[in-house]
């Protein structure tokens, strides 16, 4: 599956890392009190150039300190010197680095956008995506009762949602799935437990209680690092289910299928290091069968047209996710907005690349932080 054509060597000539502060128009998390809810979010934005002139652009969303510094001394610094042909190669430049997934993320995704304009080419079709739009879903975390999540269920289905994936844990999953059942009972409906279960018997039988509701997923019930829990309950359900945070890698996805740990896949760009990883485990999950839907990080435009890219690709078979109705961000970096109409999100073909425009002006009035990259290695940084 997806493969591509040898290119000319890319060199890049510049890198310039952007750290922005996005302000947040959704609600904090549910183990946040209301009145610290944050109001912006860091990412990383970064823009690879070549001796031509031509950019690439990728993100490294909800950015920390750590990655940052990482990031601008480190990881970038290792690509500006790292000759390829393929953005399939970039990862070799980091081979003598402590390995640092959603650094990489960023860098590789920003390869493949310059390469796919260099090409003219779409990202999708660089990709080897054959779609023109795509299904798209959205995630509900915890409520403050069944009645405002209802509420929020039935905004999100108004909006054109036609998949809606719940945040359960012990004591909010049962009733909560019911609840929207009964009122949306034709909704295609997913649970994400975070890792939240154990094989307690109580817990054992609230997850065979979820496993009578005709669930599409019930995602990730165990800890990251129990597959065997994971395979014990696959054999004991008929519900499928998702692995998310135990794949962190392609070794790890290798794993969980030998272990026979799951029937399906949330893809995550960042968790994986970028698309080229990404790709790759569409293609290993697809092929042995498995459900795939690609996720989120909460990213901006930048990475999720990465990302609606990424889900063109024939193996992703569930709605990949979106920002839900209202958005995530008050302000986003991109032209036109990356999000669904009527629960669709267009794949954009006229356009080589990501396909949609970078708001320099949007991202100039959001960044707090530069660095430059230049030939040299040379490094200017100020804080603005």
């Amino acid at each position: 599956m997806s493969r591509t054509e040898p290119a000319t060597v890319t060199r890049i000539a510049t890198i310039t890392v952007s750290l922005l502060q996005l302000p947040l128009v959704q609600r904090g998390s549910r183990k946040r009190p209301a009145g610290a809810r944050p109001r912006f979010a860091q990412h990383a934005l970064v823009r690879v150039t070549d001796d031509s002139g031509m950019s690439g652009w990728g993100e490294v969303p909800g950015v920390s300190d750590e990655e940052w510094l990482t990031l601008v001394r480190e990881f970038a610094p290792a690509l500006l010197r790292h000759p390829w042909q393929r953005p399939t190669e970039t990862v070799s430049a980091w081979a003598d680095l402590t390995w640092r997934p959603r650094v990489a993320a960023g860098l590789d995704a920003a390869c493949w956008d310059l390469w796919s304009r260099h090409r003219e080419t779409p990202l999708a079709h660089t990709l080897g995506g054959d779609r023109t739009a795509i299904t798209a879903g959205v995630t509900l975390g915890r409520q403050p009762s069944l009645d405002t999540l209802v509420t929020e269920v039935n905004r999100q289905v108004g909006a054109g949602f036609r998949r809606v994936r719940l945040e359960v844990e012990p004591g909010w999953d049962l009733d909560v799935v019911r609840a929207v059942q009964q009122s949306y009972p034709f909704l295609v409906l997913q649970v994400n437990a975070a890792g939240r279960y154990t094989e307690a018997p109580e817990d054992l039988e609230r997850l065979r209680a979820l496993d009578e509701c005709g669930l599409v997923t019930i995602e990730q019930p165990f800890a990251d690092d129990d597959l065997t829990a994971h395979a014990r309950l696959r054999r004991d359900l008929r519900t499928p289910i998702a692995l998310n945070t135990s794949v962190t890698s392609l070794a790890a996805l290798d794993e969980a299928m030998r272990m026979e740990a799951g029937d399906a896949l949330n893809l995550r760009v960042a968790q994986l290091g970028g698309l080229t990883p990404a790709r790759r485990a569409h293609d290993r999950a697809a092929d042995a069968g498995w459900q795939v839907w690609c996720g989120s990080d909460g990213e901006s435009g930048v990475g999720r047209a990465a990302i609606v890219a990424l889900s063109a690709l024939p193996g992703i078979t569930l709605p990949s996710e979106m920002p839900g109705a209202g958005g995530w961000f008050s302000r986003d970096v991109v032209t036109p907005p990356v999000r669904a109409h009527d629960g669709i999100t267009p794949i954009p073909l006229t356009q080589p690349g990501l396909g949609h425009e970078i708001d320099e002006n949007t991202v100039r009035a959001l960044t707090v932080e530069s660095v430059f990259l230049g030939p040299e290695d040379r490094r200017q940084g100020s804080r603005i």
